[in-house]
């Protein structure tokens, strides 16, 4: 298992040793947050990754928000908002819950702002799109903009649509528009929880922008069908060519410094035929084709006893999975657990027969080895390269860097390998010189790094070079409305779960989430005041939740007097904190095409607490 926090240096190894073993389980964090976003965009533009850079926040007309809270999540990203905004672009917010950092935003930097207690507006719209209610709502806009070009067309106005990009750039479109025409509004309504009059000032809003940013976050990705929603945005944005141009394109929001960048560097359990031969001509061994675990995969593999060893390179894999108490005890059965690690957490009490948790510098720290001291490079959301430095005394003296770590197990596990592991420490410049010779988009990789700010990777898509087998950007079609089937039945209360303010992934730093206007306690539903009416229950009143199964009986998974909080959201909808509530979705509760955990989407019945 990789933690995205692990640099691109320390994953190339980790990835080296794995196949030199001879595995390809690869579990990693994007599987439970943005797989669907490498699977669902290299798929439509043929890259696993977004399309836009900072600069073209500055060139935009308009920026949709989806699926994501910036002021808890994503918090440097306001200032682009907010700039955005003063010079006049629009940015409207589509979310479930009604989020303060999406509304209005008070610059730290802005001296003014701070000292009146000012703040700048930001989304010019605010949408509460019920949960599980994305999809409807993509192909509700879908639906009026080829009807409304197809009204211009035949008054002889203007296309809306960009038609000679829909032409020389994309295939699919008819088919496309044969299932968003065929959608109806009734049931577009129904599951998106909004109006058609609603989603046609959505519709009139982007067809009027010349130039869309569409940002989304884990509000997306954390579907049963996660993957499909992310195609929908790439439809919506290959109908007007938002795709390949200055101020223009898809922007997913991730969250570990370097998530992206170890799927760039060979954490996958897919990894491409072109990877392992140049891995392989590189090093002089064949490594494994055939396709290994992801996250979910991994955890049932666990449970079944098929797997034996789990080696974790950072994270709290036990805790941020799925169905956490019935995984519980098959971790502890494990032959073998490893845990590289920072700082202790919840996943290191499940010892297994032979536990060890190996301390390692942090990123903060300076890491000296026998060439001097060694910086390490990372790669964020918009494809920068960039080099991190440690300026920091060691915790202790004993402590080795992930890089050394890596290549010890290496070499006690493979002593007969036919990598320099020791050489390659030595001097991390070594090692970035062998990922670029396996991959060739790192070419003068380390002379790149030095220059400040780092270098950005090539993305053909962003230049509208097309890597998928068409040779085209793909309008993918997804049949019906629904982002999560198993919900299908029940047309009465689906639950999210959602990160705190004074929370980062797994670990809780404090109890107060204070943009929601919650102090000292995390055991709290979030619903709207209509919801709570239905439900007959009031603000502050204890209730259990049951999570529902496929068939729409109760479960034994619960949970129970958590404190009602109204709050402004949509309908239909509630809302609770991860990681407690994650033991409220089973393993099997997933994307088949992404693996992704259905958390955004979870089935569930409510009734007081006694």
């Amino acid at each position: 298992y990789t933690s995205g926090r692990t640099s691109n240096e320390a994953a190339f190894l980790y990835q080296l040793f794995a196949r030199e073993y001879g595995s390809n389980n690869f579990p990693d964090c994007s599987n439970m947050c943005h797989e669907p976003t490498s699977v669902g965009l290299a798929a439509s533009i043929g890259v696993g990754k977004g399309t836009v850079l900072l600069e073209d926040f500055e060139k935009c007309d308009l920026v949709i928000c989806i699926g994501h809270n910036p002021g808890t999540n994503h918090p440097r990203m306001l200032t682009s908002l907010r700039a955005l905004v003063k010079r006049g672009a629009k940015m409207i917010a589509i979310n479930p819950l009604q989020e303060r950092g999406l509304e209005r935003f008070t610059a730290p930097q802005n001296p003014f702002e701070m000292l009146t207690n000012s703040e700048t507006q930001l989304a010019s719209a605010y949408y509460n799109v019920r949960i599980g209610g994305d999809m409807a709502l993509l192909k509700g806009m879908m639906r009026l903009l080829i009807e409304r070009d197809d009204a211009a067309s035949a008054a002889g106005r203007p296309s809306l649509l960009d038609d000679e990009f829909i032409q020389t750039h994309t295939v699919g479109f008819d088919e496309l528009r044969r299932d968003v025409l065929n959608s109806e509004w009734k049931d577009i309504e129904r599951i998106s929880g909004l109006s058609q009059t609603q989603i046609a000032e959505l519709a009139d809003a982007y067809a009027a922008a010349e130039r869309t940013i569409i940002c989304y976050g884990m509000g997306i990705t954390q579907h049963e069908h996660g993957t499909q929603n992310v195609q929908q945005l790439v439809n919506l944005l290959l109908m007007k060519g938002n795709i390949g141009k200055p101020g223009a394109g898809i922007c997913p929001l991730r969250g570990h410094s370097n998530v992206q960048g170890d799927r760039t560097v060979g954490i996958t359990e897919k990894p491409s035929a072109e990877f392992l031969a140049r891995l392989g001509e590189r090093y002089g061994f064949t490594p494994p084709h055939a396709p290994g675990h992801a996250a979910i995969a991994s955890m049932q593999a666990i449970c079944t006893g098929q797997a034996r060893a789990l080696i974790c390179m950072g994270g709290n894999f036990a805790l941020a999975m799925p169905d956490r108490e019935a995984s519980a005890v098959p971790l502890t059965q494990l032959d073998l657990a490893v845990h590289v690690a920072t700082k202790l957490n919840h996943s290191h009490l499940l010892t297994a027969r032979h536990s060890y948790i190996l301390p390692v510098l942090g990123r903060s720290e300076i890491d000296m080895q026998k060439s001097g001291a060694q910086a390490v490079t990372v790669e964020d959301s918009m494809s920068m390269i960039h080099a991190s430095r440690g300026v920091l005394k060691p915790a202790g003296v004993m402590l080795k860097s992930e890089c050394a770590v890596v290549a010890g197990i290496a070499q006690a596990a493979l002593p007969q390998s036919v990598v320099a592991w020791e050489y390659l420490v030595e001097d991390y410049d070594r090692i970035r010189n062998d990922i670029e010779a396996v991959l060739p988009e790192f070419a003068d990789y380390n002379q790149r790094i030095r220059h400040p700010g780092g270098f950005h990777l090539i993305n053909a898509a962003a230049e509208r070079r097309w890597m998928t087998p068409s040779g085209k950007a793909n309008f993918i079609t997804s049949k019906g409305l629904l982002e999560d089937p198993s919900s299908a039945f029940n047309s009465k209360l689906v639950m999210a779960t959602v990160r705190s303010h004074d929370q980062y992934n797994t670990t809780i730093y404090g109890m107060d989430d204070r943009y929601r206007g919650v102090f000292g306690q995390r055991d709290v539903v979030f619903m709207s005041a209509k919801q709570a009416k239905i439900c007959r229950v009031k603000n502050g009143e204890r209730v259990n939740l049951i999570a529902l199964t496929p068939d729409g009986k109760r479960s034994s998974r619960r949970m129970d007097r958590l404190k009602v909080v109204i709050y402004p959201m949509a309908d239909r909808s509630l809302v609770t904190y991860f990681p407690e509530s994650n033991h409220m979705l089973t393993l099997d509760n997933h994307d088949p095409l992404s693996g992704i955990p259905g958390y955004k989407s979870i089935p569930v019945e409510l009734e007081p607490s006694n």
